[in-house]
């Protein structure tokens, strides 16, 4: 295989890309990505915020009690339409 001149040497390239990696693994970068994770981690914690399961849990218990609800007022209006008859 023929290498382009315009290009560099995909070894020089494989080299380069883990040189870069070894230091910012020994750079302060990686302290600020640790840091600033724990920071977002913080302040998610402190919002009110609920589980997506919480949040599914509460939605079928609100539409469970939608339907009842619809339910109750159809009876409603159905005993009061029987009073108005007796009446």
């Amino acid at each position: 295989m023929t290498t382009n001149p315009k290009f560099p040497n995909p070894t020089f390239l494989n080299d380069l890309v883990n040189k870069l990696g070894e230091v910012l693994k020994q750079s302060p970068a990686k302290d600020i990505e640790q840091n600033l994770k724990a920071g977002v981690t913080s302040m998610l914690g402190k919002l009110d915020m609920v589980t997506r399961e919480e949040f599914d849990v509460q939605t079928e218990v609100l539409a469970r009690t939608r339907e009842k609800l619809a339910q109750l007022e159809g009876r409603l209006a159905e005993l009061e339409k029987q009073q108005r008859e007796e009446a």
